[in-house]
This record gives structure tokens, C-alpha cells and sequence, in this order.
């Protein structure tokens, strides 16, 4: 059996709220207790609350804090005992014969998503058996439908497919990444299929970004052979990890010792994010169910680095990639040779601008409508 897992239960505003009921209600009680025994006497408590009927206050007591917590409850589970309930669940696969066996993991196990097509077939292959290797569990988003051909790779039967033609990785993270699935997961890594891997190590990877206390976070590129879209993502060869970069040159944003915001500071790119488990819980809740591209989501990032994010968020120098920079989803068919792969992909350029547009929308609108929130990176 499961236990009772805190963190699920307290992401939940109205689960703090009944928690801090109940918290009263025992403490009101040990508190009158305490106090009438500080002032009488032993021996003389025990008479008085025999006398006073001290036992049918502590079940009437007990009855407060049992309507408490049946009001706290999560709405379908009313009629449960709570040591059944099972909150959280993660991606392990399990065998249909067998003992029974424990169905926690290892706290310091790892995750590994990837958007993938079969034309990058070999560049995943790579990525994948680097994450194994270092005991992750490794979950592939196929946008192209295509599932049976990636079974005669060692292994396929050892992680997790999931298929729907034309998605982003966005869509699928969405629907299939729910906080309380992943939760057991120490980080998250949520990337694309066009990655060179060569010079990264996973392992070596978690452990700078612990020892960094980054809480959202990507390795850098190798600008040599990488499509760069964002400076912050450059390799610096002088340092372990950059939090910041600086950038005076060109017609893109300026960035100073003194900027405060992203993507001077507190920024990565959607391309090969990393989450910890609690900047995942925060940042999933943000994804917007019908924006599947995300653009725009990257400015917001900080907001779920669970502190500041000029320190919670930075960019790992000794663990690179390279950024190939393939176009994957609206790809030229190749049966289709009157098109080019421009005409194939402007719809998807278009639509991507389009919903950062409606993203920075949303957001400004929830900020208007949201009176007790405050913006702790107010300028």
C-alpha cells in the first residue's frame, strides 16, 4: 500500500486550508488539556476530568476532527478510507506473473520524455541509451504514428510509447506527464529528437544541477555545430554554469550585468528543458491545454523556479549538447515533390506566433482578474 503522499495533498490550496483546520481543532484540545493540568495538580486533573466528563469532550473532539477531515477529502473519494487511497503513480512498467512487490521507486530516479519521428531513428537511439544507462525511465511521444518500427531496437520493450499523429511534445507532456503521474520522478527531462549527446552524461548532469540548487535548467550548446536561436544557450568554456549572459551587439534583446529579466537572466529554452519535480508540478498547471507549440512559455518559466529565478534557473557549461536544428513536425512528405518543406512549415510558423500572442494574452488577463496575486518580479 501506498502512503499518504504530503506533497500531492498540499499543492492543493483547499487541502491547506483543512489542514490548518484540523490543525486548530487538535491543538485547542492539547491546549485546554495542558493548561487545566498546569493549574490543578495531577491528581486533582484526573478527578476534575472524570467529574466533568473530560472523556466525552475528547469524543466530541475526535468527531470535530473526523467531520474535518471528511470535508477535506478530494471530491469522488468521499466514500474511501484514506490509508487506500494511492494519489500518485509513475511510469513502471509491471509484470503480469509473479510476486507481489513494492511498487515505489528509487527517490533519486529520473525521467526522460522525448518528441520523436522515425526519420531520427539513429539521433534517439543515442539519447535514449545514454538515459538508460543511468537507470531513467524513458517515455517517447511518436508525432508521426509510427510505432512498430522502432522494435527491433534493444530497448524499445523497456520504455514507454505513446502515439498521436501531428502533436507537439507540449500536447503530449500536457495529457500525459499529470504532476501526480511523474511525481515520484526526481527531474524531469522534456526534450526534442534533433540532440547531439556525445559530450553529455545524465548523471553527472543531475548532479552539478543539485549542487547548483537549479531548479529549471538545460545543458548548453555547442555553438560550433549547433542551430542557436538564444545566446543564454551557448556554451561558456570558463564556467561550470551561467545564470545570465550579456549582449550589447545586434538587433535582438540587450542584456546587461544589471537586467533582471529573461532571456537576460532566469531563462532556458523549450528545446531540452529540465525540471525538478516541483518546478514540474508548477510549470504543467501553466501549459495551456489547446497552445501546443508553447511559445511565449519560455518568458514564464521563472515564475515556478520555487525561489529567484536568477539562481534556481541557469544553463549547465560542462555537460553540452549540440543542437541540430532538423525540422521535424510539418515535414515535406516524400511522396509529395511539388512542395517545398518551407510551404509545409510557414502554417506551423504562423500558428506558433499566434499562440504566443494568445499565451501573453492569457497571462496578462489572469493577472488583471487575480487580486491577491502579487508579481514577485515586478519592475
Amino acid at each position: 500500500m501506498k502512503p499518504w503522499k504530503a506533497v500531492s495533498v498540499l499543492s492543493d490550496p483547499n487541502n491547506r486550508s483543512c489542514l490548518f483546520s484540523l490543525v486548530v481543532a487538535i491543538s485547542l484540545f492539547c491546549g485546554s488539556f495542558f493548561v487545566r493540568s498546569a493549574w490543578l495538580g495531577k491528581e486533582f486533573s484526573i478527578k476534575l476530568s472524570q467529574e466533568l466528563g473530560i472523556g466525552a469532550l475528547q469524543r466530541n473532539t475526535n468527531s470535530t476532527i473526523c467531520s474535518i477531515q471528511d470535508k477535506c477529502r478530494s471530491a469522488g473519494i468521499e466514500s474511501l478510507p484514506k490509508g487506500i487511497i494511492s494519489p500518485t503513480s509513475n511510469l513502471e512498467m509491471s509484470p503480469l506473473w509473479g510476486p507481489l512487490s513494492d511498487d515505489k521507486i528509487a527517490r533519486n530516479k529520473s525521467l526522460l520524455a522525448v518528441a520523436v519521428g522515425i526519420k531520427q531513428k539513429q539521433l534517439v537511439d543515442k539519447i535514449v541509451n545514454k538515459f538508460l544507462a543511468d537507470d531513467f525511465a524513458v517515455m517517447l511521444f511518436h508525432y508521426d504514428g509510427v510505432v512498430d518500427k522502432w522494435h527491433d531496437l534493444e530497448w524499445s520493450n523497456r520504455v514507454i510509447h505513446v502515439s498521436a499523429r501531428n502533436q507537439t511534445k507540449w500536447w503530449f507532456a500536457k495529457r500525459f506527464l499529470h504532476p501526480d503521474i511523474v511525481a515520484e520522478y526526481e527531474y524531469i527531462f522534456l526534450w526534442d529528437e534533433d540532440l547531439g549527446v556525445e559530450n553529455f552524461n545524465s548523471g553527472r548532469y543531475i548532479s552539478i544541477v543539485k549542487e547548483e540548487s537549479l531548479e529549471i535548467s538545460q545543458p548548453a550548446l555547442d555553438s560550433r555545430q549547433s542551430e542557436v536561436h538564444h545566446l543564454v544557450t551557448v556554451r561558456n568554456r570558463r564556467s561550470r554554469v551561467h545564470r545570465r549572459y550579456i549582449w550589447f551587439k545586434g538587433n535582438g534583446p540587450k542584456c546587461s550585468a544589471s537586467s533582471i529579466a529573461p532571456p537576460c537572466v532566469g531563462w532556458v529554452e523549450v528545446m531540452a528543458p529540465v525540471f525538478s519535480r516541483a518546478a514540474w508540478r508548477c510549470v504543467w498547471h501553466m501549459v495551456q491545454n489547446d497552445l501546443i507549440h508553447a511559445w511565449g512559455l519560455d518568458m514564464k518559466l521563472g515564475y515556478c523556479a520555487q525561489g529567484d529565478r536568477s539562481i534556481k534557473v541557469g544553463v549547465v557549461d560542462e555537460e553540452y549538447l549540440v543542437h541540430y536544428g532538423l525540422p521535424t513536425l510539418g515535414e515535406k512528405p516524400d511522396q509529395d515533390k511539388a512542395k517545398s518543406a518551407l510551404s509545409y512549415r510557414l502554417p506551423i510558423r504562423l500558428r506558433s506566433v499566434k499562440e504566443m500572442k494568445e499565451f501573453q494574452r492569457r497571462w496578462d488577463k489572469a493577472v488583471k482578474e487575480d487580486e491577491c496575486w502579487v508579481d514577485p518580479y515586478r519592475e
